[in-house]
């Protein structure tokens, strides 16, 4: 007992005293002597200050408290009732009396009577209390019964069942709070006690495999990656696939519509912001994105989509491969009389240059490494074998590109063009020049010099991007009729809507006449898969030259869809693949009718193009924004009507001038007519007020218009601005 009143004695603490008298009172412990098993304690009464020395039995009997939650005895492993009965046998011969304690005093008797072991004995004139003594000495306390102190009140005798009840209760009390403490407890846990504690110990130590397993994978890639959780999850994604990428000498299968992907390399600007490949391409004709998503609850998680093309070209492919699988058949065609198209599709940025025209390093280009090349190199060695070295044919090209509507020569100073129809229906390109070549470098050199003049501007993706189409063609001539035709067309960077209607008027002209472009595109190679007896190739300039591509038995067409692979592209690489996998699933090999397409699939695409796929049902919201992309499109198309109408009256007016010029010399002559003079100038006037009102009527309108459309710009924008 004395080991254990030792953890909870010192100084400074107060306890309770009893005097010789019988008085119980406070007072504070002034040391603890360990040796002697005794503390000195003081008390204050009136302005004397008194102390005494007190054992530690005689502090354990007057204070129990401080051992109700200590062990009765350390070295006694006996459960609580056997510790009882054999504490009262061992200590039966020793005793020592004190009051009867009064009734106030009764629930603290009776747990000083729980804790010490103590044995009560009933009598006529006092009660006998048995107190245990410590190993070294014990000490008796004899209190005769006499008449009661003012201090103290009568001291009345306890019954010994009250006692023994007080007792058994406080044993209880003991019992419940020892198996609060694990350590202490003496009692069996019950099962379930056993099975929430087996839970809670699965839980810690699963967390602490989840927090080993973070660590572990923290120090395996570089967490100073913004997206080094997509990347882990990607990488291990990737473990569980089989790749059987595409070799040169896989098969090359025909087909009337070819659609492949092909995914460039990250870039150094990629690799600067350390962003992460997104696109998997596990075989020669599959290909995955894996999308980066979050959850509600801010969880991280990937969403790999599948795509399905004739040919899917990873990073690693050259140029080479590519022309193999996808341009280089398409050149016996022209020799047999038909019609070749290669599209390069793809977002700004993606490597649709680099793929048609050649490797770029800045703004010099090594058009020899180019598909353009390759495929005019295939020509001259064709034309050169016996089966076609006697028809004679001769080889020529061109190039020009559509911007913003208008055509341009680039072999001629980009001089403008103009695209008309002559009597047997047959789209003519006015102006456009032909340049005769006998080899593959004249090719090449007229490569260079169309490159060089075409038109460029910064993009959100790329700050030297291809604003234009440009459409290099092969043609082979045989007596001055055109025996075939092979064109080459790298298309302008798609962009959606939401990344230009925030523009200037001249950027939002180029982004809507693209994308305008790019849905007629689709809708004629839709009309070419399914033969269909109407091809709506008037629906832009691009398709309108490219009509005699589009129609005849004997044509063929090829799409590379070039994407990027960083994640920051993501959603510009699914809009790609969503387009070429529209395109692939147009051929009657897909299943796909001769129905003309329903004017859910037209929105569908127009949403798209400007970066608002919508699939079901139309919302409220969608439907207000398809609405005003409708009257952005229409205030556009009157734009590029006004402006040819506008052309067309202020070449009018100039055509006037050399009359205007004849006048002002008549009137030098000495001899000249006035009469003359006063009738050619009124002709003269006439005219001219006719062209200018035509012109100032055109303006008028032609100004509404652009009213029109940066209003509907704005409205767009306003609505795709996030909230």
């Amino acid at each position: 007992m004395d080991s254990s009143l030792q953890a909870r004695l010192f100084p400074g603490l107060t306890i309770k005293i009893q005097r010789s008298n019988g008085i119980i009172h406070s007072a504070s412990v002034r040391t603890v002597n360990l040796e002697k098993s005794c503390v000195s304690v003081e008390w204050t009464e009136g302005d004397a200050t008194k102390g005494k020395e007190i054992d530690f039995d005689d502090v354990a009997a007057i204070n129990p408290e401080l051992l109700q939650l200590l062990p009765l005895n350390p070295k006694d492993n006996l459960p609580l009732q056997e510790n009882v009965t054999a504490q009262k046998q061992k200590r039966r011969s020793v005793s020592s009396k004190i009051p009867a304690p009064k009734e106030g005093l009764r629930s603290r008797s009776a747990r000083m009577s729980t804790v010490s072991e103590v044995r009560i004995t009933t009598q006529e004139n006092d009660m006998e209390v048995e107190l245990p003594a410590s190993t070294n000495s014990r000490k008796h306390f004899s209190v005769p019964t006499g008449p009661p102190r003012p201090s103290c009140p009568a001291v009345t005798e306890i019954p010994l069942t009250m006692v023994s009840e007080e007792v058994e209760e406080q044993v209880h009390s003991i019992r419940g709070s020892s198996s609060a403490n694990p350590v202490n407890s003496v009692r069996r846990k019950s099962c379930i006690v056993k099975e929430m504690e087996k839970m809670k110990n699965k839980r810690e130590e699963k967390r602490a495999q989840n927090s080993e397993m973070r660590i572990k994978r923290a120090q395996e890639y570089d967490n100073s990656f913004p997206n080094w959780e997509f990347a882990r999850m990607i990488k291990e994604f990737r473990t569980t696939l089989e790749c059987h990428p595409l070799t040169v000498t896989d098969p090359i299968e025909e087909h009337r519509i070819c659609v492949c992907v092909r995914k460039r390399p990250l870039n150094k600007q990629e690799l600067a912001k350390k962003e992460i490949d997104v696109i998997s391409i596990p075989s020669k004709c599959l290909l995955l994105v894996h999308e980066p998503k979050l959850k509600v609850d801010l969880t991280k998680y990937l969403e790999n989509q599948a795509f399905c093309f004739d040919f899917a070209f990873d990073e690693t492919v050259s140029n080479d491969v590519v022309y193999r699988f996808t341009a280089r058949p398409l050149v016996q065609t022209i020799f047999e009389g038909g019609k070749a198209t290669c599209f390069a599709y793809g977002q700004t940025g993606s490597g649709k240059t680099h793929t048609m025209g050649g490797d770029l390093s800045g703004k010099a280009q090594n058009a020899s490494k180019g598909i353009y090349a390759m495929a005019s190199r295939d020509v001259f060695l064709l034309k050169n074998q016996p089966r076609y070295r006697n028809l004679g044919l001769e080889v020529y090209v061109t190039f020009f590109e559509i911007y913003n509507g208008k055509l341009f020569d680039l072999l001629n100073k980009k001089a403008k063009l103009r695209v008309l129809e002559d009597g047997k229906q047959q789209v003519q390109v006015v102006g456009l020049q032909e340049r005769l070549v006998s080899c593959a470098d004249d090719v090449i050199k007229m490569i260079d010099m169309g490159s060089a003049c075409r038109t460029s501007g910064q993009t959100f993706a790329n700050s030297n991007s291809s604003r234009s189409h440009a459409c290099f063609q092969i043609l082979l001539r045989a007596k001055g009729r055109v025996h075939g035709k092979f064109s080459l067309v790298d298309l302008a960077g798609n962009e959606r809507g939401v990344d230009t209607s925030s523009a200037d008027r001249q950027t939002r002209m180029e982004g809507a006449e693209i994308n305008k472009s790019l849905l007629a595109l689709k809708e004629c190679i839709r009309a070419l898969g399914q033969n269909k007896a109407h091809t709506p190739f008037r629906e832009s300039k691009l398709t309108q030259v490219l009509r005699d591509s589009f129609i005849g038995e004997n044509s063929r067409t090829c799409m590379i869809a070039m994407i990027s692979p960083g994640i920051s592209s993501c959603e510009y690489t699914l809009n790609t693949l969503r387009y070429a996998d529209r395109v692939k699933e147009l051929s009657p090999h897909s299943g796909s009718s001769g129905e003309q397409p329903t004017q859910m699939e037209t929105e569908e695409m127009e949403a798209s193009s400007h970066g608002s796929l919508i699939t079901g049902n139309f919302s409220r919201e969608e439907e207000e924004l398809s609405s005003q992309m409708s009257s952005f499109n229409e205030a556009m198309s009157q734009i590029r009507e006004l402006e040819e109408r506008a052309m067309e009256e202020l070449k009018e007016i100039i055509q006037q001038g050399p009359g205007w010029l004849e006048l002002s010399e008549m009137t030098e002559e000495p001899d000249y007519d006035l009469e003359t003079f006063v009738n050619k100038a009124e002709s003269a006037l006439v005219q001219q007020a006719k062209h200018f009102s035509a012109l100032q009527d055109v303006i008028k309108a032609l100004r509404l218009a652009m009213q029109l459309e940066e209003q509907a710009s704005k409205q767009i924008s306003n609505k795709k601005r996030p909230q």
